[in-house]
This record gives C-alpha cells, structure tokens and sequence, in this order.
C-alpha cells in the first residue's frame, strides 16, 4: 500500500513535480493548480509551502499566497516579504489590531522598518484617529522613510478630504518623482476633481500631453460621476499598496533588485489593485522576461481609465515581449498618432520599427520624438537613436551628419564618440579621427568592453597591431560572451604572428555567432586568414 501510495497521481510528490515542470516552462496556472494540489495533498511541507508562495506572488494568486504563508510562518520560515503581505491583508479586512501587530512585527524584522510610520499612520487613519506620520531627521530608517514621505502624506490628506493640507505635499512629491510622474499626477488630479477642486487638479496635467487628454476633459466638462470613481479617496489599505509599490520600483534599480522587486509590487497589487499598481507589476513582469503575465496584467486597466494610455505603453512592451510585433507596432502607431502624443510614444514606435528592421521609419518616428522638444533641451540620446537608424538602413552620410549632431550636444558622452567612431572605422573612413573619438570614449569609460573593443580595431586598422591587442584581450577578458570582440582578437592576434591564439579566439567567437558571421569564423579557423575573411 505504501508503494502504492507513493506513485498515486495526485499525490504532493507528483503534483509538486508537475508543478515544478509548469513553472520552469513559464505555464503559471498550471504551476499554480498544482501547486495547491500539493499543500492539499501535505500541508506540513515547507519546500512545497516555500514554492507555492513565491509562484502565488509571481502569478497573483492571493488566496495561496496567504496560505502558504501562514504554513511558512508556522515553521519559523516566513520570508521578511511575508509580515508586508500579512500587512496588506490585514488592512483589507480592516482588521487594525492585526495590522498594527503585523507592523511592530515588521519593525522588529528590521528589513522594512523604515516604512514602520507611514505605515501606522493608515492603521489611525483607519481607526478614526488620525495623526501624520513622525519621523526622526537623525534615524536612518526615517531617513530612508523620508523618500516616500511627501507622497504618503499628500494620499493621506485626499483620504481626508483635507485639500489645503494636500496641496504643499502633492508639488513636493511631484517635485522629487522621477518615474511613473504621469500615473501620479493622474491620482492626485482626479481626487482633487472630485473633491471640487478642478482648477487645482488641472494645474497637474499640461494641456499639451496625450496621457492627460481625457481626464482634463472629464474635469473641464465636470463629469463628476466618472470623477467620483477615478478620484476616489484611497482606504488604508491602498495607501500601503502604493508605498509598496514606489519601494518595488526602487528595488528594481539595485543590482539584483529583481526578485524583491517582482515579489514587493504583486504584494501592493493585493492591497491595492489600481491602475498604478498594475502599470508597475506589468512593466516588471515584462523587464524580468515573463511577458505573458505582464501582458495579462496591463490587460486588467480598463483602456476608458484616465490610466488608459499608460497601461497601453506596458501593452506594447509585453506584446513584443510575447513576439507579438505586429500587434504592438500597431498599438504604438496608433499611441503615436493621438494628438499631442509625448515623445516616449514615438521613441517605443522607433524602437520596434528598428526591431522590426523598418530603419526609415524607425528615423522618422525618432524625429518626430524630437520634435516634441525645444531645440536647446532636446535628449541627445534621440539624435543618437536617428542616427544608428539611418546607419543601419544604409543611409550613412545622413547617420553622419546626426551623429556629429549629437556630439556636439554632448562631447563627452562616451555612446556617441563610440558609435561615430566605430561606424567610421567599419568604412575605413577618417581612421585618424575616429580613432581620436575612440581614446576620448575610452578614456572617459574605461571599464566598458565595447568601448575597449571599438579602440582596440581602431588602432589595429591604424596599423598598430602591437598597441591593438592587448587593448582587445582586455576587451575579451570582461566580455568573454561576445561574438564580435572575439573576432576582432583573433585577427589581430593572426597579424601578431599568434596564429594558434588567433584561432582559439576564433572558435570562442563561432560559438556565440550565426549566419554570415559564423560562416567567416568558421573558414578563418580552418584556413587562416585571407582578405575575404575580414572582420567588418
């Protein structure tokens, strides 16, 4: 019977196994059934428990996640992220004693102390007994508070129906935002709106931005129902989502950052499943190469919310995430025919179309994001992106004149001597300059192995084959991965006299390469080298 009993199957081994397979393969909902199968089967389980939560955050299921939780907390095992989703859930029911007991218990943990004070001050809030949040100027857990401090305060005085009090904190919190600016300004505008305080709100949304063009004509028009339900007042527990959900941005910008980050928006999500929730948890999602859940997350913003556009951004990114070009070409195209459409919607039209090897109108959908501009603080970074546009569509003496545009704007930024330099020395043209621009951007960015790479064959087309390689093998040592840097080793060690290193150093590039490319490396290897088989 015991033997039995082991191979059933719907037992917690072959229920955990399936979804273990599901989750590797990207299937969430079938990891996510079996994973449940699995504590049903033995609930007694950390490693199944352990599983079954992270895949529940990942996925969105609520009802695991909180399960699986309760299970690793019953064994000491719960994860600090754990006591915030406990948080969140607490604040949902309303349940103020367990939240504030959650909370001193996220104190004590120490990893997210900082958010101790704001948090309480939505527990008061909720009670009936509201009072701001006190932080200490010398404490370096208030101190990291401090970050989030305007936002919350300002959500809090709108909660309160207290205008006055929210005005000076929502210019402080817009004043240092430097992500996601329209989704809050669309919050704080249509709260405000709602609160009969239109010329405030309209104050917060340029009349010349695509993003904004249907929540300013709710508010000139005073459609005070659809206001009503975008403006809404947020309850405690939305308020601690929206923290959650700033502190997973921040997390996704640290080196190795990413898991926190995922698993600290899809907890805001369950505390607050607004659009600006959702806007972050979809870009993340598609940022950490799981788009079929970004895409399904993005789909969850109705397109008629004030947040409509921003969530047809994330559409688009997740869309070409899923290799679905088509669809998010389309989508773009039309984002980036709406009147006063902002520059990002050309830029995402631009890369997709050179994506999709369209380099001409990858040029003028660049241009156009320029345009959108004054002339004395347009980004360089578009004349960059035209640039390498034109020069892949083959166009290069105008990929030249943009490009030396752009160094102009910016002389010392490293990309654009890079990419005029390097484009210069693949035609053989000015190696004298290029080779100048190169040193400059090397000498400005030292540690950067295309750089290093760039400068490398530069001199050795200069014919300094001696001063060449040792610049390349430093470029191949910090990207052994890369196809091109190797190739370019290997040819000048060849004209070194190193002929075995050379064809070593070609093999390590044939292993990273394809087509044409592949061909050559594979004939130098075999042959030695020969004019037809030079490296661009």
């Amino acid at each position: 019977m015991t033997a039995q009993a082991s191979v059933a199957p719907d037992s917690a081994f072959h229920a955990y196994a399936r979804a273990r397979l599901a989750d590797g393969d990207g299937a969430s909902p079938l990891a996510v059934e079996n994973y449940r199968l699995a504590l049903d089967e033995d609930p007694g389980s950390p490693a199944i428990a352990r599983r079954s939560y992270l895949q529940a955050l990942e996925s969105g299921d609520l009802p695991l996640a909180l399960r699986s939780a309760r299970l690793l907390d019953a064994e000491g095992l719960l994860p600090r992220d754990g006591t915030l989703l406990h948080i969140g859930d607490a604040l949902n029911r309303k349940d103020w004693a367990a939240a504030r007991t959650w909370t001193d218990r996220m104190a004590e943990e120490g990893n997210f102390a900082f958010l101790a004070p704001l948090v309480r001050s939505w527990i008061r809030l909720g009670e009936g007994n509201y009072d701001p949040p006190i932080l200490v100027a010398k404490d370096r857990a208030d101190i990291l508070a401090r970050r989030y401090m305007d936002e919350q305060i300002a959500l809090q005085a709108l909660a309160r129906k207290d205008v006055q009090a929210a005005l000076p904190a929502i210019r402080a919190a817009l004043a240092t935002r430097t992500s996601d600016q329209d989704a809050l300004r669309l919050t704080f505008a249509a709260q405000l709106a709602s609160q009969r305080a239109a010329t405030q709100a309209l104050e917060l949304l340029p009349d010349d931005r695509a993003n904004f063009a249907l929540a300013r004509s709710d508010i000139e028009q005073g459609r005070s129902r659809k206001l009503r339900r975008e403006g809404a007042p947020l309850t405690p527990a939305q308020g601690f989502g929206r923290l959650l959900t700033r502190l997973a941005v921040d997390a996704a910008a640290m080196d190795g950052g990413e898991v926190l980050s995922i698993r600290l928006a899809r907890i805001a999500t369950f505390a607050d499943p607004g659009a600006e929730s959702r806007i972050v948890m979809a870009r993340l999602l598609t940022e950490n190469e799981n788009p079929a859940l970004g895409l399904a997350e993005a789909r969850k913003i109705p397109v008629d919310s004030y947040y409509g556009s921003l969530a047809e951004a994330e559409l688009i990114d997740a869309l070409d995430g899923t290799g679905q070009d088509e669809g998010a070409i389309a989508l773009a195209r039309s984002q980036a025919a709406a009147p006063n459409a902002e520059a990002e919607r050309f830029v995402r039209l631009g890369s997709l179309l050179a994506g999709a090897k369209d380099f001409g109108g990858a040029a003028e959908a660049f241009r156009a994001a320029q345009a959108r501009y004054p002339a004395d603080v347009m980004p360089w970074t578009l004349l960059l992106f035209e640039g390498s546009a034109l020069e892949q569509g083959k166009r290069w003496d105008e990929a030249r004149a943009v490009l030396e545009r752009a160094a102009k704007i910016a002389p010392n930024e490293p990309m654009i001597l890079n990419y005029l330099g390097y484009a210069q020395i693949e035609r053989r043209q000015n190696v004298d300059e290029a080779l100048a621009l190169l040193k400059k951007a090397s000498t400005l960015k030292p540690d950067d192995p295309s750089i290093t790479d760039s400068l490398g064959w530069a001199q050795f087309i200069a014919g300094n084959v001696e001063a060449a390689v040792p610049v390349l093998e430093k470029a191949a040592a910090s990207a052994p991965g890369d196809a091109t840097i190797n190739e370019h080793l290997g040819d000048a060690l060849w004209a070194a006299g190193r002929r075995y290193e050379a064809r070593y150093a070609w093999k390590a590039a044939a292993t990273f390469a394809d087509g044409v490319v592949a061909e050559r490396l594979k004939a130098k290897a075999e042959e030695g080298m020969k004019p037809e088989y030079a490296a661009p």
